[in-house]
């Protein structure tokens, strides 16, 4: 059996860290505009790293760290052929994203509710 407490005696749920790591890493690759630039490109179809680089104006050093972001962030898929690099998105990535998103709406949701409801009693 594994201990997780601290040296303060807390307990420590590894599960936890590790999904607020990958959310993070996920938020993250997210709040670039370029970033989002590039994996809008890609809902069409599989591009090299040259042809997303090439709306952008920027060199392929360049281009290559927000597709290093973005692979680590598991948003997308990079396949090497010799020296040409093809990027595919992978939309299945945008899951834990949208199941967080959703928790807060609904939390919120609910919260505004109440506080509709609780304004509608004061008034009455």
């Amino acid at each position: 059996m594994v201990d997780n407490r601290l040296p303060s005696g807390l307990i420590f749920n590894h599960m936890v860290n590790v999904l607020s790591s990958d959310l993070d890493l996920l938020f993250y690759a997210l709040s670039d505009p370029t970033r989002r630039s590039i994996l809008s490109m890609m809902r069409e179809r599989t591009h090299t790293i040259t042809e997303l680089a090439h709306p952008f104006k920027m060199s392929l050093a360049a281009i290559s760290k927000h597709i290093k972001i973005l692979e680590r962030a598991r948003l997308l898929t990079r396949r090497r052929q010799g020296r040409i690099h093809e990027c595919t998105l992978n939309p299945a990535a945008l899951k834990s994203a949208e199941e967080c998103i959703q928790f807060y709406t609904q939390f919120w949701n609910q919260r505004l509710d109440m506080f509709a409801t609780n304004l509608e009693k004061e008034k009455s």
